[in-house]
């Protein structure tokens, strides 16, 4: 639809931003924190970029009551984080670690201080290292407890203050890079191994669904989900038929479940036939459909392209662009199913993912339209070699400009009828990138932290920042 007149946004709107434990904190070894499985993996020669980590990160840690400030002079409505599961739980169960909880007590409260709602992610792919170690993690029903218990703890200690709650972040993301691609941890390479590790986190998902309900009855709950949604090269039959199949495999496989606690038809049928069903025990499906949302958390960043693969002779996966040069990032398909292709309507990042504020609005149509659930952008933003100039100034009109445009998609998705709860931009200060490093910048604050030598970690407001706090005061009118 082109609409002569656009919805207002809701006067309740949640303009925020967002990170993630250990993008953001350092502090890793600090005040009786255990180690997580990227304090490890960041430890391995060639995963990440120059060698980059989060032992110091930006010192979030240190530093949180700085950064709430600068939210509060921005006007933020809400802020969302992580908790690091480590912090609560150095052994990933077991004593609790007071310290940790005073962390994010002190952060809660000074979020409140200025009138910031917090909004609480638990889990950000820091597992607990001795959890790896002790049943490989995710690949272990026994994850579904020590999670279900780690998060049960959470919601006692700050339930009370804490209304929005992501359940899991990008469940999608960190199993397949962790499980297909080996790029995250653990560091695996195993279809079947990824479908199961993926059953295993569904059913831990609906299991502190269901516990919340008890705990803060009052409260909402859903995971974070990242969506490309699919386009089809051409309006060749064959092209739309690869795109369905990577909306299935790709995305519904997902939010089918958060949903509606079942697996998609033709995507089941598929993994059947390959032997790559997970394992399932008499009572999950029950679970799952216990464990249902109260909205669907959307972490957007760009569309997919796709077109036919053959079965005979078609591309499989290729490499990531984690470098920045542009250009680099190569095509990659399930040969009989699908394969990735540039948009050739669509210009890109540095990192070669696709600049599409329409694909916004289309994602945001297509989750209302099949799963009715209000939706939170947990996660929007633009990466990118940022500068800073003498005097102190960042002239990012780049973020400034993708930023707007996705606005306003986000009022024409109102507008058509999508129920919009909020949105985070990714992300309020720069951070550790995971595997780009700190060169990839995404935030209205710059930190001057960098992969080489010593920096003083200043905090430096963007000329974004500036534009982002109007937009904010203007609840969306002015940008």
């Amino acid at each position: 639809m082109i609409h002569q007149s656009m919805k207002a946004f809701p006067n309740n709107f949640l303009w925020g931003a967002a990170s993630a434990a250990y993008q953001v904190e350092g502090a890793w070894n600090e005040d009786g924190k255990g180690v997580s499985n990227w304090d490890k993996f960041v430890r391995i020669p060639g995963k990440t970029f120059k060698g980059t980590n989060g032992d110091v990160a930006v010192d979030h840690y240190h530093r949180y009551k700085e950064d709430v400030q600068l939210m509060a002079e921005m006007g933020m409505k809400a802020y969302r984080f992580s908790v690091a599961w480590t912090r609560i739980f150095p052994e990933g169960r077991g004593e609790v670690n007071q310290a940790g909880i005073d962390f994010y007590n002190n952060l809660i409260n000074e979020l409140i201080k200025y009138n910031i709602e917090p909004v609480l992610t638990l889990y950000h792919w820091d597992l607990p290292q001795v959890l790896q170690d002790e049943y490989a993690g995710w690949e272990s029903r026994q994850i579904i407890e020590d999670f279900t218990n780690y998060s049960i703890e959470l919601f006692k200690q700050f339930g009370d203050r804490v209304k929005y709650w992501v359940s899991l972040n990008e469940q999608n993301i960190f199993t397949g890079l962790g499980y297909r691609m080996a790029v995250h941890p653990p560091g695996v390479t195993d279809e079947k191994r990824f479908y199961q590790v993926n059953h295993h986190a569904n059913l831990a998902n609906a299991s502190v669904i269901k516990a919340f309900r008890k705990y803060v009855p009052n409260g909402k709950i859903g995971p974070s989900f990242a969506y490309s949604p699919a386009y089809a090269l051409t309006s060749k039959p064959e092209d739309i038929i690869a795109a369905e199949n990577a909306e299935e495999l790709n995305s519904h496989w997902w939010m089918d479940i958060y949903a509606w606690g079942r697996y998609p038809e033709a995507a089941w049928n598929y993994l059947e036939a390959n032997g790559l069903t997970p394992e399932v025990e008499e009572g999950d499906f029950e679970l799952l459909r216990e464990g249902t949302p109260d909205f669907m958390g959307l972490n957007y960043y760009q569309t997919t392209t796709f077109e036919k693969n053959p079965l005979e002779g078609g591309v499989g996966s290729a490499e990531m662009n984690t470098s920045g040069k542009k250009g680099t990032s190569q095509d990659s398909g399930i040969p009989g199913v699908y394969k990735t292709v540039e948009n050739p309507n669509l210009e890109r990042t540095d990192w070669d993912w696709n600049i599409d504020p329409q694909g916004l609005r289309i994602a945001l149509r297509r989750i209302t339209n099949r799963y009715h659930l209000p939706i939170l952008i947990s996660e929007n933003g633009l990466g990118a070699f940022d500068k800073l100039e003498e005097g102190n100034i960042v002239n990012d009109d780049y973020r400034i400009d993708f930023i707007r445009a996705h606005i306003n998609a986000m009022q024409e998705a109102i507008t058509d009828g999508v129920d919009l709860m909020g949105y985070c931009v990714w992300s309020f200060t720069d951070l550790l990138s995971w595997l780009n490093g700190f060169q990839k910048r995404y935030g209205f604050v710059y930190i001057n932290q960098h992969e080489e030598g010593t920096h003083d970690l200043r905090r430096i407001k963007k000329k974004s920042f500036y534009w982002y706090k109007e937009v904010i005061e203007s609840n969306g009118e002015i940008r």
